[in-house]
């Protein structure tokens, strides 16, 4: 299923992982490992911030997806459903056709 992964950095700790190299790391190994369909970085409420689109295969895989982010970030961290224009499409159809509403 696509999710959305944010990620919001706490400053301080932010600060210190790129002195230290260690928001590099998380980032690149987290890209490696979701191969995402999208990523983009923001500043969000005066705050880092990191949003990925990918393929969530199974919810135990959440654990491993969020952990570095939590560990070596001190980050706040959401993973929420996400949908593509076809997805939404051919949502509201099969609710259509299910509820006798025309799309």
């Amino acid at each position: 299923m696509r999710m959305l992964l944010k990620v919001t950095i706490d400053v301080e700790a932010g600060n210190n992982a790129i002195k230290s190299g260690e928001l590099a790391r998380i980032m690149r190994t987290a890209h490696e490992t979701l191969k995402p369909e999208a990523a983009y970085f923001l500043p969000d409420g005066g705050k880092r911030a990191a949003l990925f689109f990918f393929d969530l295969a199974s919810p135990s895989d959440i654990p491993a997806v969020v952990e570095p982010f939590f560990v070596g970030l001190n980050a706040s961290v959401e993973v929420t459903p996400a949908m593509n224009a076809q997805d939404v499409m051919s949502g509201i159809e099969r609710y259509a056709a299910s509820s006798g509403v025309h799309a």
